[in-house]
């Protein structure tokens, strides 16, 4: 071997060890990436759902009146806004209840779901 091929192939193999590093830490920040964005993502739904429970306790549950029209309309938005299958299931079966009895419990099994739903 040449003194000037002994110089291209320590090039070269600085090149791909270089190449190996750049790729590491490229695979490296993608996978911190998508933590993060799934981090961000949670903690958003965790926000809506917070926005919804206060808006529940607020306008609902210390209401000393029948709750109008359009706060149920806003409540109904923004429990669908969540996205949440189960929240919207219990979110029905309370609005659907027809006793106060039958409310107070589905009320109790909402608020579980909620508080269920920020936990996780």
């Amino acid at each position: 071997m040449t003194k000037s091929s002994k110089i291209l192939f320590l090039i070269m193999a600085l090149l791909l060890v270089g190449m190996i590093a750049v790729l590491f830490c490229y695979s490296s920040t993608k996978s911190e990436l998508l933590a993060a964005q799934s981090l961000v993502m949670k903690q958003q739904h965790n926000q809506k759902t917070t926005q919804f429970l206060q808006m529940f306790v607020k306008q609902v549950i210390k209401s000393d009146t029948e709750v109008d029209f359009e706060t149920r309309l806003k409540l109904e938005n923004a429990v669908r806004e969540l996205k949440d299958e189960k929240v919207l299931a219990e979110w029905q079966k309370f609005v659907q209840s027809k006793t106060e009895v039958e409310a107070q419990s589905n009320v109790k099994n909402l608020l579980e779901v909620l508080i269920d739903k920020i936990n996780q």
